[in-house]
């Protein structure tokens, strides 16, 4: 079985966690799987609240509403993929750029389901490239600080985030201590927010697996 195939097996077992209102939405390649099958039940639910500009156009097409976050209020459920995920389900998301609007859905959704194929699932996290959103002209002053930390920054050259800030990906980063990690780097002035989700971890880790979708619970 394929990676995408894995992929659309861990979306479409999420749809079980639905049960209607108003849905949280994450970004990337296996959401957007999830995106197609929450179509085929969109009258389930009032609509769904997007972290990204590309979830929302995908969402628009379908025909699912967009509500806004601060009229929608507190979310019963958010769906996302991971980059990285530990058994204590502690990811790295970011890949994609959308992490501070992720952060803000998850910290505002009761249950957080997050969707990825078995290959995602690590003993430590890091081997992935740490994302953090940086306000422009913090970048340098950034960087310099996450290599006291014991990482190499690369700039990703090119790339504005939703929010009109940069990336700052993080390499050869060993993430022992993913909690403590993630205050330190959100303390850091200019940070807008690190790409480590352990103060506020998944909840349900969904895995695509050439057995069948593996569950794992916090």
């Amino acid at each position: 079985m394929d990676q995408d195939a894995l992929k659309k097996q861990a979306a479409e077992a999420a749809l079980d966690y639905v049960e209607g209102g108003i849905v949280g939405v994450g970004t990337g390649s296996t959401v957007n799987h999830f995106i197609d099958y929450l179509a085929t039940i969109k009258g389930k639910v009032e609509g769904a609240v997007s972290s990204s500009e590309v979830s929302t156009e995908r969402m628009r097409q379908h025909g699912i509403p967009i509500m806004d976050l601060n009229a929608a209020g507190d979310l019963a459920l958010y769906v996302d993929g991971a980059d990285e995920s530990n058994q204590d389900l502690q990811l790295i998301k970011g890949g994609g750029g959308a992490l501070t609007r992720e952060k803000i859905i998850a910290a505002a959704s009761a249950k957080f389901v997050c969707i990825a194929d078995q290959s995602k699932l690590v003993d430590l996290l890091g081997n992935f490239p740490l994302p953090v959103e940086v306000i422009p002209m913090a970048r340098s002053y950034v960087a310099r600080e996450l290599v006291k930390l014991g990482g190499t920054p690369i700039w990703r050259e090119g790339f504005i985030t939703d929010n009109g800030n940069l990336i700052l990906d993080v390499q050869g980063m060993q993430i022992r201590e993913p909690a403590k990690l993630e205050q330190q780097i959100n303390n850091l002035a200019g940070v807008v927010t690190v790409g480590i989700f352990a103060l506020r971890p998944a909840d349900v880790l969904i895995l695509g697996s050439e057995q069948g979708p593996q569950i794992i619970t916090a």
